[in-house]
């Protein structure tokens, strides 16, 4: 049986649990018409799924609470004073919600830390915010009312007989402190969120459908409290017009392909697969055979970048169009409740079952998460692999193998209904680069311990390929091949800054001729999103970001764009653009995945200011959009 102290903390807290569904029910009232496509069943379950975040968030705001409540003391004033803390603490939780239920209709998101950056502009408007949003001072005053009258106090009698009924001080000092880590052991459980691998973060709110019920189940106290140690974006001023900004930008949307094929659309994102270690970009000196021979019956893209370094900045650029142009990846930011499109939302819209497949733990680098946040509608993780951990392809490191994975991803498309837009994210070659044991000795060894697995990966995406070419759907499928990133380096070519991003992009079709494209033209990670929308004749301008381009817009040579040791990058087919920490711009000749380490000494001066302009408009939108949610205002 719980004891008078514990007993008293349950109450308590479950006091706040109400309180904050009250909260949750007065968001959702005061912004009804953006949720008004969800029915009533997602909204019902956004409201239960919100209990996760509120235990979470109230855990976090209450620990100083919690602390003190654990001191068996029932007199008088050391009561007061917890419940003085109680309701210092949770009256600032109830006022950042309420006031968030304005605040959400000019930010599109809940609120975060960025109410520091904005500090001298609440005090200088604090007569004037206070005169508009009076409002919102009676639901506070009814609700703090409520929770100080419903506050569970100990009973008198019990205070009294509390004490010479006190147990001997040895058995009292052991059950205080089996309460104690109890209750730290259950805390710590309640604001990670559970079990799962990694801590419960805001976008883990977006895994629902439609993703935008994920600011319902969000309170505002939990994402403020987990935006903190965040350092704020400064905001870029070097265009001071919107349309001076928009005309730099270079941004495209082509015209809707007519007659454009409903087809399959599968993405393979090869872990690691840099173009350094391929035979068709090097002279037939490679490790990859079969990707060798695909690439010459496809579009194959010389000139291909990756948007980032890190697996976690991909599937951003791969899914919504979103390079990687800060220090922080996307995925974990601060900023993962903004607007964003992705390919899963808008080709869900058109009637496409969508999926993303990793064989890697549920949770891995968030991206089950991103895959809510961007629409998709199924995750697969090592979760739902059969046997998952304790299965035999396991590598013991980071998930299954990629043959008997690529085997099962197959499979699981013959499942899927038709037409469906699927993802799959290998990972066998990465470190440690394990294969499997019947495989030793069977792929060349080469020079850098990833070579033979790669050279593994790549025999498992021959396999793939044979189990899918005998699959109905295969005929009727494009498919995009594509690495994560660069690794492992050994070729001096490629040792250099455009060197380390640079990767290969094929786009294959068994079943028909895809339109014309020019193979040499800069490409990005970050133009997949615009390619697959052209490729099938889907027009979504105000949904596509401005950063990539169709591969098949014959108006465009392409960019690429990247941020490397604080420096932001533009490719383009004839001269890299660097832009400095200092704002700086300079100019590099371009060659394939090579940029010399000195810049021009005398620059083409329309150029530099063309490309210059282009990157800082690139850099100032991504940046502010972020900042502001406006990354669709273009």
């Amino acid at each position: 049986m719980l004891s008078p102290v514990l007993r008293l903390l349950v109450r308590r807290f479950l006091l706040l649990l109400g309180v904050y569904l009250l909260l949750r029910l007065g968001f959702y009232l005061s912004n009804q018409a953006v949720f008004q496509e969800a029915p009533v069943g997602q909204v019902l379950w956004a409201f239960w799924h919100g209990f996760r975040f509120d235990i979470s968030a109230l855990l976090l705001l209450n620990i100083p609470f919690l602390v003190l409540s654990l001191v068996p003391r029932f007199t008088r004033n050391w009561q007061r004073t917890v419940r003085g803390v109680y309701l210092t603490l949770n009256a600032a939780g109830i006022a950042l919600n309420l006031i968030d239920t304005q605040y959400f209709k000019f930010i599109g998101r809940r609120t975060s830390d960025e109410l520091f950056t904005i500090t001298d502009d609440i005090e200088r408007q604090a007569g004037q915010l206070v005169g508009h949003y009076w409002f919102l001072l009676l639901p506070f005053a009814v609700l703090f009312g409520l929770l100080r009258y419903f506050y569970p106090m100990p009973s008198p009698a019990k205070s009294v007989a509390a004490a010479p009924r006190a147990p001997q001080a040895s058995r009292r000092i052991l059950r205080t402190s089996l309460e104690v880590i109890l209750v730290a052991a259950l805390a710590v459980l309640g604001i990670r969120g559970g079990l799962q691998l990694k801590p419960l973060r805001t976008g883990h709110a977006f895994m629902q459908t439609p993703p935008m019920l994920g600011h319902l189940a969000l309170n505002s106290t939990f994402t403020f409290l987990k935006s903190l140690g965040y350092q704020p974006v400064e905001r870029l001023t070097y265009f001071s017009s919107k349309q001076q900004l928009h005309a730099a930008l270079a941004a495209r949307t082509p015209a809707a392909r007519p007659n454009a094929p409903h087809d399959n659309v599968v993405v393979l994102l090869v872990e690691s697969f840099a173009s350094e270690y391929n035979g068709i970009e090097n002279g037939g000196n490679g490790y990859t055979p079969f990707f060798d021979s695909l690439a010459t019956q496809g579009l194959f893209f010389r000139e291909h970048y990756a948007n980032g370094r890190r697996s976690i900045e991909a599937l951003p650029a791969v899914l919504a169009g979103l390079p990687s142009l800060m220090e922080s990846p996307f995925i974990t930011s601060n900023f993962q409740t903004d607007e964003l499109h992705g390919l899963g939302e808008l080709l869900g819209k058109q009637g496409y079952a969508t999926s993303v497949f990793h064989g890697a733990q549920n949770g891995t680098m968030g991206f089950n998460t991103f895959s809510g946040i961007v629409g998709i509608q199924r995750y697969y993780g090592l979760n739902e692999y059969p046997g998952s951990i304790k299965s035999a392809e396991y590598d013991g490191h980071w998930g299954i193998f990629d043959e008997p994975y690529l085997q099962y991803f197959a499979q699981q498309l013959t499942r899927q209904k038709e037409p469906f837009f699927s993802t799959v994210f290998t990972l066998t070659s990465h470190e440690p680069f394990p294969v499997p044991v019947k495989y030793q000795g069977k792929f060349s060894r080469g020079k850098l311990p990833i070579h033979t697995s790669i050279g593994y990966t790549d025999f498992a995406l021959q396999q793939f390929f044979k189990l899918a070419a005998r699959q109905p759907w295969y005929k009727r499928t494009l498919f995009i091949l594509l690495a994560d990133h660069t690794s492992q380096t050994l070729r001096p070519g490629y040792q250099n800054l455009l060197g380390s991003y640079k990767t290969p992009l094929l786009l294959f079709h068994p079943g028909r001729s895809l339109p014309p494209a020019d193979v040499h033209r800069i490409t990005q990670q970050a133009d997949v999103p615009a390619t697959v929308l052209d490729y099938l004749g889907i027009s979504a301008p105000k949904q596509l970001l401005p950063f990539g381009y169709s591969v098949f817009d014959t108006g465009t040579s392409g960019r690429a764009l990247f941020l490397s040791g604080g420096s932001h990058y533009l490719v383009h087919h004839d001269f890299v653009t660097e832009l400095t920490a200092d704002n700086q711009v300079r100019l590099y000749p371009y060659k394939t995945h090579y940029v010399p380490a000195r810049p021009l000494a005398n620059p083409n001066p329309e150029k530099l200011r063309a490309y210059g302009n282009e990157l800082k408009a690139c850099n100032q939108f991504f940046t502010n959009g972020l900042a502001d949610n406006t990354l669709y205002k273009w």
